[in-house]
This record gives C-alpha cells, structure tokens and sequence, in this order.
C-alpha cells in the first residue's frame, strides 16, 4: 500500500492536456455555474471540494459533454492542444480516448443485465478474441482475475464494483480521468485501495487526474491543486499545501473545522470545542445553533448540564442506567455464501448510550442491523430489550440512502402520519419535522423537492414516530459532505438528550465513530474481533485488524503533520 501523497513535483514542467476558460453552466431558470477556469498538466492531480450543491457534478458532466437535458455549458474548451466547444460532437466523440468521467456509483453506471467484461469491451475495437485478450489486461491492472469479466455487477463488492467501472473508463486509454466522488460508499480501507490504483495507474500511463470530493481528507492525501466551490462559485484555488491545509478563505476554513477527521474527532472525543461557525447548517432547513461541538455535551451518553446534572428528557427509561440491548450468539447465514454472516455476535447497549459497530464491507453490520429490527430472522442466538424479547417497534433504523429509504410519489406529512399510526406514536407531522430542525410547513412537500440533508432529517423524524427506545443508523451520514454530516450528528446528540434515545451507529467512518459513541464493537467477516470504549478501542486497539482499519483513515500520517504545522506557522 503506497503512502499519501502530499504534492507530487515534477522533474520538468508538464503539457497541459486540459484546459478550460470561462466555463459556465446554466439552466432554465438561469446560471448554475458561473464562469470559471481550470487548467491540468499531464500526471497532475486537481481536487474540486465543495458542498453537495456547489456545481462540481456539473462541471464535470460540462468537461465530458455529458449534461442532463436542459442543461447547457459554454465556455471554451482545450484537450491535447485542440479546441473543443462545450456540448459539441467533437467532445462527445473524444470521451473516453481523451476524457473519460468515473462516477460515484458503480452499482447505478454500470448496466445489471450485462457481464462486466462486455461493458469493458463496449469502447474496444477489433476482432471478439483481441476484446477479450484487452479486457482481461485491463481487469488484471485494475487489480482483479480475468474471471470478473464473466460476472455481472450484482455478483461483485462495491470496491470490486469501482475496479470494473475504472477498468472501463480506461479501456480507450483516456489522457484525462474525471474522478467524480468515486470512494464515498466506501469502507476505509477499500477506499485507500481504490484510491491508491488510481494514483498508481495515474503515474503508470502519465494521466491527468481531476477528483472531486467532499472528504476534505481524501482531498488533503491526494491533491496537487485544490479548487473550492460553492454555490455555482470558485471561491479559492491554488496548491494543495496551502488550501487544504493554511486556507485563506473563510468558507473554506469553515469547511475543514467541520470535517471530522483523525483531528476533529479526537478533538470531539475529549471534549473540546471546535472553531467558532464550523460547520454552521448550511443547508436549507437550518438550525444556525447546529454545530459539530453540539456533539460533544451528549457524545455517547446521556447529556448533563455544567454541573453534571442530567438534563431534562421527554422520555424516562424504566431501565435507565441498565442495559437496555443484549444480543447473545447471533447467527445468520445466507444461501450461497461461503462463511456466515454473522457468527455468533454478543454485543451488549447500555440504556442511553450509544454504541457504533464499525467494520469493513462484508463485515456483517447491516445484517446485524436487520436482525435487531426484525428484517431478517437469524438461524440462532437472542436479541433481549430490558430482559424481554421484544418485535422490531422498539428499535427503529434510519438508512444510509434516504432518497430510496422515502416514498417518492408521498407527501413528508403524509408518510410521518402513517409511521406514527402504525407505531402508535402521538406526535403530528408537523411536530415530528420541528424535533429534527425542519419547519412543519414542510409537510406537503416531496422527497425530491429537498436537499440531502433535509431528506435524512425527515428519515429520523419518521423512525422517532413511533417512540423507539433504540435508534440504529446504518451509515446514515455517510453519503452526506461534511458540514452536513456534522448538522445531522449534532441532531442526533440533541435528540438523544431530549428523548432518552440510546444509539447503534453501523459505520466505516472511524471518525464518526470516534466523535459520537461510548463504546465499539470491531466487527470482521461477523465476528468480534475488538471491543470495548470508544478510547480503548479507537486509540489504543489491539487487534491488528482494528489498527490497519485505523491506518487506511485518510488525513493521518504525514497529512496530519503538515496540517498541524501550517496552523502552528499562523
């Protein structure tokens, strides 16, 4: 496994293969990107970092000529010394060989009726035995048996997934590699192969690499050039070493105070407070009191007052102080599969305290998840609330994805009703959406008619309508950027303090992990392999699958030092 690259330096200047100036993007209802310029050299890496909403998906699809429709770019375009004009037929036609787009998420670009080797072959010429002969050449450099290309996309790992998507963005041996948030479903580890390939493949063949990211510490390890965006705007831009680590602009010092990486979560872990306005809600709902230090009072346990005194709650637990979850023996197995899912898990939950199960892809956390709330029936083992066996009412899960997890062709209002009728709860929608921060008069409104972070707002507030007890989250914040994400995690340490809540975070974010919960549980191939406090485990493990999980955390290392010292020059 490489090292992070902080900022490679060539021996000579490079040519530059793609260029940019005064590309713009619009819409019916006007301009969604304003002007802007870029310019990328052979072998060098340009990191785009924004919010969700900030432009960068567009400008990417504006590079490869692949917008939606009523979407229209202009500008002017250079790629290897040739001019193109966005939106043309001549850059349609140099997409792939010259410029190629990586996007987030294999499982949706890639087709699920055809073999993957076929999809690899679609942008290769020649006879069906020279396809054949390149495709499992390109699986081979991507890390993966020529047996793949028989596969189809459902029969592979999401990291397996990505490596088949990039083998196929390289197939026609692209000049240019638009990477759009291609690790951010990722486990930690599986996320530092995929991207320790792409900087590999991207010095074996000399290709410009253009990323875009909200994980500023993916960012921090990879960039040369970083480019700040926000709302349709560049806002800062220069080399990485100074954006990503001493920036100028107040937005993007905002944005790396709310990053909760290796630093800002043991910042959180000890109780510390974080730079005034990190990670102020920025989105449209908002709470301007949202901040990632509001994690802090109620991080892994029930929220006290400056004198230690328990606060308040709406909600008092007969067992409080007890353990409120016992799982005992857990298996579950699943036709077809070679080792169990899950192989006899204990895991024990205090009643208010918060307990995160981290783990790799495959390690079994959402099957464990789908046990305790009754969407799986496991082959062995029991799952006590309060000494009593329970049904899956008294724990509720909020999903990683809340655009599929809510009805699209429903009313916010209309679905929180029917949660809270199914499950008894007494709560009216309106006052369900103002317990997560969100105005009731957004009951009439549509999952698509809101912003990422609204919707998984609306996702807790239908799991709190029927008065759970417990509240597991399966990556729940995962997809979100970062500010965001510490919105929500503060919501969560609100709503724990209020209602009594205790808390199960299935996570690959060690980060979060470490700024949120009490205790962990190391989870390998459905077994225990680690576990207690969040300090023993998180800082001091000692098996050697929690370190190297600890060790693929992007930002440690020599990221981490140069942070640390760019601030200590201020």
């Amino acid at each position: 496994m490489s090292a992070p690259i902080l900022e490679r330096v060539p021996e000579a200047p490079a040519a530059t293969v793609l260029s940019a100036a005064g590309l713009s993007v619009s819409g019916p209802r006007g301009v969604i990107v304003e002007p802007l310029d870029l310019k990328l050299s052979a072998g060098q890496t340009l990191v785009v970092v924004g919010e969700s909403g900030s432009g960068k998906t567009l400008t990417a699809r504006a590079l490869t000529g692949l917008l939606p429709t009523g979407i229209t770019a202009s500008g002017a375009l250079e790629l290897n010394g040739r001019g193109l004009a966005p939106g043309s037929k001549e850059l349609a036609a140099a997409r792939g060989g010259g410029i190629t787009l990586l996007l987030q998420d294999p499982f949706t670009s890639l087709s699920p009726t055809h073999r993957v080797g076929r999809q690899i072959g679609w942008a290769l010429g020649g006879s069906a035995a020279a396809r054949s002969a390149r495709v499992a050449a390109l699986l081979a450099e991507v890390g993966l048996d020529a047996s793949v290309a028989s596969k189809r996309p459902f029969e592979l790992s999401g990291g397996m997934r990505q490596r088949v998507a990039l083998a196929a963005a390289l197939a026609a041996d692209p000049s240019v590699l638009i990477a759009d948030e291609p690790t951010t479903a990722l486990d930690v580890t599986t996320q530092r192969e995929v991207l320790d390939l792409i900087d590999e493949l991207q010095a074996k063949r000399g290709m410009a690499l253009l990323l875009i990211t909200h994980d500023l510490a993916v960012a921090r390890d990879r960039a040369d050039e970083a480019l700040v965006m926000r709302h349709g705007k560049v806002l800062e831009r220069g080399p990485a070493s100074r954006v990503l680590f001493d920036p100028e602009h107040e937005y993007t010092r905002s944005l790396l105070a709310a990053d909760l990486g290796v630093e800002a979560a043991e910042a959180l872990a000890e109780g510390e407070s974080l730079p005034d306005g990190a990670g102020q809600d920025v989105d449209r709902a908002g709470d301007s009191a949202t901040t990632p230090a509001s994690v802090v009072p109620g991080a892994g346990r029930r929220g006290t007052d400056g004198d230690g005194a328990t606060q308040p709650s709406d909600v008092v637990r007969s067992g409080a102080g007890g353990a409120l979850l016992r799982v005992t023996g857990l298996r579950k197995s699943f036709p077809g599969q070679a080792r169990p899912a899950l192989a006899g898990v204990d895991l024990e939950l205090a009643d208010g305290q918060t307990l995160a199960v981290v783990g790799e892809s495959g390690s079994g956390k959402t099957t464990l998840a789908r046990c305790l709330v009754g969407l799986e029936r496991p082959d062995a083992g029991s799952i006590e609330f309060l000494g009593r066996a329970t049904g899956p009412r008294r724990a509720q899960i909020v999903f990683q994805d809340p655009y599929s997890a809510l009805n699209p062709a429903r009313s916010i209002g209309a679905g929180l009703e029917e949660a809270a009728a199914v499950g008894g709860g007494v709560r009216t929608p309106g006052e369900l959406l103002e317990l997560v921060g969100l105005p009731a008069d957004y009951a009439p409104r549509r999952p698509a008619a809101l912003s990422g972070g609204e919707r998984q707002r609306v996702a807790i507030a239908r799991a709190l309508a029927v008065e759970p007890e417990l509240l597991i989250l399966d990556e729940s914040v995962s997809a979100l950027d970062v500010s965001v994400q510490a919105q929500i995690l503060a919501l969560l340490a609100r709503l724990q303090e209020r209602l009594g809540l205790s808390m199960l975070f299935i996570t690959h974010d060690l980060s979060v992990a470490r700024a949120v919960s009490s205790s962990v549980v190391v989870l390998r191939h459905g077994e225990v392999v680690e576990r207690g406090s969040t300090a023993s485990v998180l800082f001091d493990p000692q098996h050697e699958y929690t370190q190297a999980l600890l060790a693929s955390i992007p930002g440690r290392g020599a990221a981490h030092e140069q942070q640390s010292g760019a601030r200590d020059a201020r």
